[in-house]
Formats: C-alpha cells, sequence, structure tokens
C-alpha cells in the first residue's frame, strides 16, 4: 500500500472523526484494495470488498465527505477486515 493510502486509512480510522477527507482519495484508494466502487442510484456507489457490500453517498456540495460518511466507511472497511494495523502488519 502507498504512503498516501495508509496515511488515508489512519485518516479514516483515527478519532475524532476528520472533516477534510475527500471522496477521490476514498474511492482511489478502495479501488487500490481490490474493492468493486459501481454507481449506483443519483449519488450512491455500491462497494464491494472482501465478499462485503455497502452503499456510500457521494458528497453533493463539495468532494469533502462529511463526518457521517467517514463513520459509515469506518465501519464497512472494519467489517471487511480492513484497519490501519492489518496493512502495517503486511509491511
Amino acid at each position: 500500500m502507498s504512503h498516501k493510502h495508509s496515511s488515508l486509512l489512519r485518516a479514516i480510522f483515527h478519532d475524532p472523526v476528520s472533516g477534510n477527507i475527500h471522496w477521490r482519495e476514498i474511492e482511489s484508494m478502495l479501488h487500490h484494495m481490490g474493492a468493486s466502487v459501481a454507481s449506483a442510484h443519483g449519488a450512491r456507489f455500491h462497494v464491494t470488498l472482501n465478499g462485503f457490500e455497502e452503499f456510500l453517498h457521494h458528497p453533493h456540495q463539495s468532494n469533502v465527505c462529511d463526518k457521517m460518511l467517514i463513520k459509515q466507511l469506518r465501519e464497512f472497511l472494519a467489517r471487511a477486515g480492513v484497519t490501519p494495523s492489518s496493512y502495517e502488519n503486511e509491511a
């Protein structure tokens, strides 16, 4: 995993939740992890990673994700077995 994606993964799991994470960065990281990211209805994206599925909403007014989306993404990644420590152990 690149340093940029590793830093982003740590930011997603960091408390308090960051309010400065861009959708494009998340989408790039998900693709790098092998996730399938497909456009669904409207601003929704269907994400499949390690056999787990989730619908994520693209931010409407800007490309910066709100804290609720980051929390939802964090929970999804944890269910799919992706945590900062899991990737640090692989390095």
